[in-house]
C-alpha cells in the first residue's frame, strides 16, 4: 500500500497532473483527488490504488518506507 503524500510526491517527480494520472491509470479524476486527500493510506475497493501503484511504478517510481510511518518515493535513474 501507498499513502496519499506518496502520490503526490509520485506525481510531482513525473511532473503529471492529478488528471494525467487519472487519463492513465483508468482511474477518475475525483478518486484520485480522494486519494490524495485522504489521510494515511487512502481507503479502496476493487484494486483502484493497485492501479495507482502500478502505473506510478511503470512510469518510474519507486516508493521506498513505511507509507505512514516514512513515506517516500524516488524517481528510478535511468
Amino acid at each position: 500500500m501507498i499513502s496519499s503524500m506518496q502520490i503526490r510526491a509520485a506525481r510531482a517527480l513525473l511532473d503529471i497532473s492529478a488528471n494525467e494520472l487519472g487519463k492513465i491509470s483508468g482511474v477518475p479524476l475525483r478518486t484520485i483527488q480522494r486519494f490524495e486527500r485522504a489521510p494515511g493510506v487512502p481507503p479502496s475497493r476493487g484494486g483502484t490504488l493497485e492501479r495507482v501503484t502500478r502505473t506510478l511504478e511503470v512510469a518510474g517510481i519507486e516508493f521506498i518506507g513505511d507509507p505512514i510511518k516514512s513515506p517516500g518515493v524516488r524517481l528510478r535513474s535511468a
